[in-house]
């Protein structure tokens, strides 16, 4: 399963790490969202590649920014 790495700022706690892996995950396609809070990065696997543009949007409801591709 392929793994996409995304920049997030914003998360600075467990209630971030839990919000974005419940929001990303909902996703369809998402198998697997791993949170990293002293990085800022998520790390996002699927069967297929990732559609930026969904899991920027639930990102940004979220109250958080991503900021690119890692």
């Amino acid at each position: 399963m392929p793994a996409t790495t995304y920049a997030v700022s914003g998360m600075s706690c467990g209630h971030c790490k839990a919000t974005l892996t419940r929001v990303i995950g909902e996703l369809d396609g998402v198998s697997g969202v791993e949170v990293d809070l002293g990085s800022g990065h998520v790390t996002v696997t699927g069967a297929a590649e990732p559609d930026d543009a969904a899991i920027a949007e639930v990102v940004d409801e979220a109250g958080y920014e991503l900021t690119g591709r890692v």
